[in-house]
């Protein structure tokens, strides 16, 4: 899910870029330090957006930039458990998929995948269904269901994995799912009308 989170704090003006207007220079720190960041209440940042920078700095002896109080607003993306999801297949493998959800990749594993053995032809590159003969290759566009994530720290960075499933009613491949509700009409029971006679 992606969300807009408004934050406060400082923001420290290194001297070169004292040339700059303040609210670009600022823009400009907060976003490399930031973007791409995985925070554990945040999620990760996608985009700081709207700085808003107090003209008033501090200076600290010993240190030549300055610190300006400052307000501004976070893109975030923030997977959650059962949430349902849409994205483009990034990887195809002989154990699953890879999707990509935005800033990020959720894995689909091959029991996962959909009620039917799949089998990877590395020549193709590409996932056969052996009784649909459904395929899924790299660009095909899936929805699927988040039921895992887990955030791991690794030598001071953080990572996040995100386990899904395609092994339910109207999630996998979008042509898949649009098979499934044409079945889905034909097999419901037309309504009559009673006439009055």
């Amino acid at each position: 899910m992606y969300q807009l989170v408004k934050l406060k704090g400082l923001v420290r003006i290194p001297p070169n870029k004292f040339n700059e207007p303040l609210e670009k220079a600022a823009k400009d720190i907060l976003r490399e330090e930031y973007e791409g960041a995985l925070d554990p209440e945040l999620g990760i940042i996608v985009a700081v957006l709207d700085v808003k920078v107090s003209e008033e700095g501090i200076i600290i002896p010993g240190d030549g930039a300055t610190y300006h109080n400052a307000e501004y607003e976070v893109l975030t993306f923030v997977p959650q458990l059962q949430e349902v999801v849409e994205g483009e297949v990034v990887e195809v493998t002989d154990f699953g998929i890879f999707v990509r959800l935005g800033p990020t990749d959720g894995f689909v594993h091959l029991s996962q995948i959909y009620d039917d053995y799949f089998s990877y032809d590395r020549r193709q590159g590409v996932l056969l269904g052996r009784d649909t003969h459904y395929e899924l290759r790299t660009k095909d566009i899936v929805r699927a269901r988040i039921v895992t994530i887990s955030v791991s720290t690794s030598g001071g960075a953080r990572s996040i994995r995100i386990g899904m499933t395609m092994r339910q009613p109207f999630l996998g491949k979008l042509e898949w799912i649009k098979k499934e509700v044409e079945r889905a009409h034909k097999a419901k029971p037309r309504e009559t009308k009673k006439v009055r006679g």
